[in-house]
C-alpha cells in the first residue's frame, strides 16, 4: 500500500486520502476551500514561479523541469522533512490542479518524498 499519492484537486476526496496536502503556488480555479477539502496548503513547497511560467507544463520541458525542481527542494529540506513527517503517521495525498497527471509537480515531490533519485544535476 503506497503510503504517498497524487490526486487531482479536481477529483472527489475519498476517505482513504489521508492529509490531503495542496502543492500549488496559486490557488485552482474555480474551486472552493470546501471542494478541494485540503488539510494543508504548502505553497512554499511548490515550484518558484519563475520555473512554474518556464515549464508551462510542456512535456518537451519535462525532464529538465524535474531536474530544476529536485535542485529547488535541495534547499527546501525543512519542507520535504515535514511532508516525510506527515508521511510516517499515515496516508499522504499530494493534491494539484494541473491537467496532466504524469507531468507536474506532485510527481516531483512524490520522487524526492521517496527518495528516489533525483535527474542528473
Amino acid at each position: 500500500m503506497e503510503t504517498i499519492r497524487i490526486k487531482r484537486v479536481y477529483e472527489a476526496p475519498a476517505p482513504d486520502d489521508g492529509l490531503r496536502v495542496l502543492v500549488d503556488r496559486i490557488w485552482p480555479r474555480g474551486i472552493t476551500k470546501a471542494t478541494a477539502a485540503v488539510d494543508l496548503w504548502m505553497k512554499e513547497v511548490a515550484p518558484s514561479t519563475e520555473l512554474r511560467q518556464w515549464f508551462g507544463h510542456d512535456p518537451a520541458r519535462w525532464e529538465e523541469f524535474r531536474r530544476r525542481y529536485h535542485g529547488e527542494l535541495g534547499a527546501r529540506q525543512d519542507l520535504l522533512a515535514e511532508l516525510q513527517a506527515h508521511a510516517a503517521k499515515g496516508r499522504l495525498t499530494l493534491v494539484f490542479s494541473a491537467h496532466d497527471a504524469e507531468h507536474n509537480q506532485a510527481v516531483v515531490l512524490r520522487e524526492a518524498l521517496e527518495g528516489k533519485a533525483s535527474p542528473t544535476q
